[in-house]
């Protein structure tokens, strides 16, 4: 169906929900903080600082400090605001008449996104993008639209212990291959160990190989990551590839999926538009970093007493789910206390621009990275320490806090929300902003 009049275009600025935006712009600017090693170090440099941009003094403590508060946990915030923006869209286009098309155009939007994230994969060179789970596991959230926050939260909660049940059995499993891997090491002579022994010996070299690589392989990709763009694409398509199928499937749906529901049930439940008192966020902040800080701190006191072991990793792995999405939730309670206090509101006029521009800014991220990083500008991957990296971070925040809201001060959208709004709706939308006669 013809859309007539923008009836079910997008969402008009008086339409906007303010704490949304800004726990958006939080989020936004807070994944940075993590996806800023994945720029600019090895790829399992991201979990272990020993593989490269070091694990001693301020390197170790940055990685001790995103591992207690960061982890996780902006991921999982802007996954439930996604969740959050499906109910949003459709909810607004039912209200103003929509039938079927409401679902013609959801699905279209959705399955944009994917585009946009084998794009911003492939293309623009970021082998963490996140738009394409997006928009696979956006697929399946329109039938929830209407479910119950208590029914939302019970699939939230069984997905989060599905992931955590297999955590535990990949834990179990590789544990068995380093006992095969030390049974086989009593043996004199390769040809007498047997052979299902071998087989584990070999899958725990495997794993060794790829989770600690040597210095000359460190040294390899980082020399790989200084080349032209046609080298680059072709030296991380088989990173994308993984990301986006095994990784996707073995891992994403049990944490985006997840909180994408539970994100539905927390905006059902008014938590997340700054409703609730300022006794329930406290309360709420209280819990979720006393629950979430206490285990993160088990979980980095055991990776640090085993000296970043391969086993302590995978271990960890198993109670992770609890600790973010507890420390998300003490992130929310204070972010949510910020929007309701009259105090700082240019930083929250400046967080909710960010937030507003949240497709523009998240790929400007990948764009200025790679231009820092990469052979196509500054080849500094790999070159900076763990901490020298935050540099970088505080200067990209700094940029786009000053940039979102002047651009939107003349234009309704950012240039990508535009585009994205544009072929979802099948209908060029008004981009600047009119000027006040």
């Amino acid at each position: 169906m013809k859309i007539k009049n923008n009836q079910l275009g997008p969402v008009t600025g008086a339409e906007r929900i303010g704490s949304l935006d800004v726990l958006r712009g939080v989020a936004l600017l807070g994944i940075l903080l993590m996806n800023i090693t994945g720029f600019g170090l090895d790829f399992w440099a991201y979990v272990d600082p020993t593989v490269q941009g070091g694990s001693e003094g301020y390197n170790l403590y940055v990685w001790v400090m995103n591992n207690m508060f960061f982890e996780g946990t902006m991921r999982a915030m802007f996954s439930m605001l996604f969740g959050v923006g499906m109910v949003l869209m459709t909810s607004r286009m039912i209200e103003r008449g929509g039938g079927i098309e409401v679902a013609d155009i959801y699905y279209r939007r959705t399955i944009w996104l994917l585009i946009f994230g084998v794009i911003h994969g492939y293309l623009i060179l970021w082998t963490g993008d996140i738009l394409f789970a997006y928009g696979l596991y956006g697929l399946f959230l329109f039938p929830f639209r209407n479910t119950s926050p208590r029914k939302l939260i019970a699939a939230a909660g069984a997905l989060t212990f599905i992931g955590m049940a297999l955590a535990n059995y990949d834990y179990s499993k590789k544990m068995k291959y380093l006992e095969q891997y030390n049974i086989s090491q009593t043996y004199k002579s390769e040809a007498d160990i047997p052979e299902d022994i071998k087989k584990g010996k070999e899958a725990w070299e495997q794993i060794v190989a790829e989770m600690k690589p040597s210095p000359e392989k460190v040294q390899e990709n980082t020399r790989s990551m200084h080349k032209g763009y046609a080298d680059l694409v072709l030296f991380l398509a088989p990173v994308n590839r993984f990301m986006q199928s095994t990784f996707n499937y073995d891992y994403n749906p049990w944490d985006i999926l997840a909180m994408m529901l539970l994100g539905i049930a927390l905006y059902k439940l008014r938590v997340i538009t700054a409703e609730l008192s300022y006794k329930s966020y406290l309360i709420m902040a209280a819990l979720g970093y006393g629950i979430g800080l206490s285990v993160n701190y088990y979980e980095t006191m055991l990776i640090l007493n085993d000296n970043f072991s391969i086993e302590s990793f995978h271990k960890t792995g198993i109670t992770y789910a609890i600790g973010r999405i507890a420390v998300s939730f003490g992130h929310i309670g204070l972010v949510m206390i910020f929007c309701k206090l009259n105090i700082i509101t240019f930083l929250k006029r400046s967080l909710a621009a960010v937030g507003r521009m949240a497709l523009t800014n998240y790929i400007m991220h990948s764009v200025i990275c790679a231009v820092i990083f990469t052979g196509l500008g500054f080849s500094l991957y790999g070159k900076l320490q763990r901490y020298e990296l935050y540099y970088v971070v505080v200067s990209i925040w700094i940029f786009q806090l000053i940039m979102s809201p002047i651009w939107l001060k003349y234009f309704r959208f950012g240039p990508l929300e535009w585009l994205w709004r544009s072929i979802t709706y099948k209908q060029k939308q008004p981009f600047k902003r009119q000027k006040a006669i």
